[in-house]
């Protein structure tokens, strides 16, 4: 017999579950966009000011070594700033999956248990 009383407390679960997913979905979202937001900033700063320097530089010598630090500490910056992205969207996915773990895996096995043993097709 259909119980409606607990269809409509597991409807309730899910929806809670849903917004507070939503909930911290946004906040990583909200996070990683003001973290892309500051570096771009950062990195446009340091762009500025790198070619106000190179601007005053009176031998090529020195022009190219301020070049190559330049694009040198540009690159290890950028690598590390895709390091630090690419662990907020692996904390964000975790995050959005972890209320949705516990559910997924009681399905799961309840499913293994109810479903019938595989038989070998006859050949």
């Amino acid at each position: 017999m259909f119980n409606f009383d607990d269809a409509n407390r597991k409807s309730k679960e899910a929806v809670d579950t849903a917004l507070k997913t939503y909930s911290e979905t946004t906040r990583g979202f909200q996070a990683i966009a003001a973290e892309a937001a500051d570096y771009s900033k950062k990195s446009f700063q340091d762009a500025v000011t790198h070619f106000e320097t190179l601007a005053g530089v009176k031998s090529f010598e020195a022009a190219f070594e301020l070049q190559t630090n330049y694009v040198r500490a540009y690159f290890e910056g950028l690598v590390s700033e895709t390091t630090k992205l690419g662990e907020m969207y692996a904390d964000l996915a975790k995050s959005a999956y972890k209320p949705y773990e516990a559910p997924i895996a009681a399905a799961v096995t309840k499913a293994t248990r109810q479903a019938p043993p595989a038989t070998p097709a006859a050949a």
